[in-house]
């Protein structure tokens, strides 16, 4: 899904069918992403914990952070087409209409906040002033402190304000949230709010999947490579489908929990049994029949389990829900 294009103008950002190698790694294999100007799309993946490698330097991972330097032109594809505003990505980016908030940035020494918001805003041909693009990133009071000296959640700030300073039609955010406290969080989606509202398009790579759910028009999950699933929080649940079913387990009661129908995943915990599960009843009633459970709860899957399940290792890369 995808909000509709108007008066035919290209999407703010296009990858057809994209691939990226680092040596014996295909870190983007296949790749196909739309996002609709004036909209707001999470990226969400997970890296593979088992069987971790490196294949000349790179890890394997999910594939969004080649993605992204894929889109801000950082690397070039193997194949296949990346856009942004139906152009290269390296021509939108020169043109000051995307803005960037990435993770592996350093400060920079013996500069001050403000310097370093002016110095972006002026190689942009409509910035916004220093003052302007420190508003909204919550940094008017550390301004004059040197950037090498800001705490983890003051730099995240700043560099929301370099990513704002140039006043773009894109935002490209890695982690945004990452070092931030409860209340700078809900400060930053506001001011990305705002943002949007006044037709601004954001991309933004999240881990935090209440985030993605509460502040995106769609979630797009990226996994070894490729797209496998788009939708809305609402739609990745009901793809999923089923529910989990947690209970306390009677003394020798979790013998065979996989077994049970309709099961598909088991978790024990402190003696406490958590099932996924692709039909809720039949899941409960071989249990319950032999008194084996206490402390019964059903509930309908949450976001946390569609993403685990649409990552899991047998989910092939599906076409958008």
């Amino acid at each position: 899904m995808g909000m509709t294009q108007r008066n035919g103008e290209p999407p703010a950002v296009s990858l057809t069918g994209a691939e990226k190698t680092f040596g014996d790694v295909r870190a983007v294999a296949g790749l196909d992403l739309t996002v609709a100007r004036g909209e707001t799309v999470a990226l969400l993946g997970l890296p593979r914990t088992l069987g971790f490698a490196r294949a000349g330097g790179t890890p394997i991972g999910a594939g969004k952070s080649t993605a992204i330097s894929l889109l801000l032109g950082l690397n070039e594809p193997d194949a296949g087409r990346v856009e942004l505003f139906g152009g290269p990505p390296r021509r939108a980016v020169r043109a000051g209409r995307v803005g960037a908030m990435l993770q592996e940035t350093r400060p920079v020494p013996r500069v001050t906040v403000r310097e370093l918001v002016a110095f972006v805003a002026g190689r942009h041909p409509a910035p916004l002033t220093a003052a302007r693009a420190l508003e909204p990133a919550g940094v008017p009071e550390p301004a004059g402190r040197r950037v090498d000296r800001l705490s983890g959640g003051q730099l995240q700030r700043v560099r929301f304000a370099v990513a704002l300073a140039g006043d773009p039609d894109l935002l490209v955010l890695d982690e945004p949230t990452a070092a931030l406290d409860v209340a700078a969080r809900q400060e930053f989606w506001a001011a990305l709010r705002g943002r949007a509202r006044h037709g601004r398009t954001v991309l933004f790579c999240t881990h935090h999947l209440e985030e993605a759910d509460a502040h995106a028009d769609r979630i797009v999950v990226v996994d070894r490579g490729r797209v496998v699933a788009d939708g809305t929080g609402e739609e990745l649940r009901r793809r999923v489908g089923g529910g989990v079913v947690s209970f306390d387990l009677a003394e020798g009661g979790g013998e065979g929990l996989e077994l049970l129908p309709g099961v598909r995943a088991v978790e024990v915990r402190g003696g406490r049994a958590r099932l996924r599960t692709d039909d809720s009843d039949a899941t409960v009633l071989a249990p319950a029949e032999r008194g084996a459970i206490r402390r019964l709860e059903v509930a309908p899957a949450s976001l946390d389990d569609a993403f685990l399940a649409l990552t899991s290792p047998d989910v092939r890369p599906l076409e958008t829900v």
